[in-house]
């Protein structure tokens, strides 16, 4: 399997799969309950893999840009 592909899985994981782990209120991080901020930090971090795999994309390199 291409490491794009293993790539875009992990937020789809992390989001779908692992809410059912961090599903708790009681804990406050910056201000949050601890479910929203876990769901906060799946989206930026969705943001940086989908930068990363853009980046590893051939279709996207500066030397086929003519």
């Amino acid at each position: 399997m291409k490491l794009q592909y293993f790539l875009a899985l992990i937020p789809f994981i992390g989001l779908l799969g692992g809410i059912q782990f961090a599903n708790k209120v009681t804990p406050y991080v910056a201000g949050m309950p601890f479910i929203l901020f876990y769901i906060v930090l799946w989206v930026v971090l969705t943001s940086f893999i989908m930068l990363a795999i853009y980046k590893m994309d051939p279709a996207n390199r500066e030397e086929g840009i003519e």
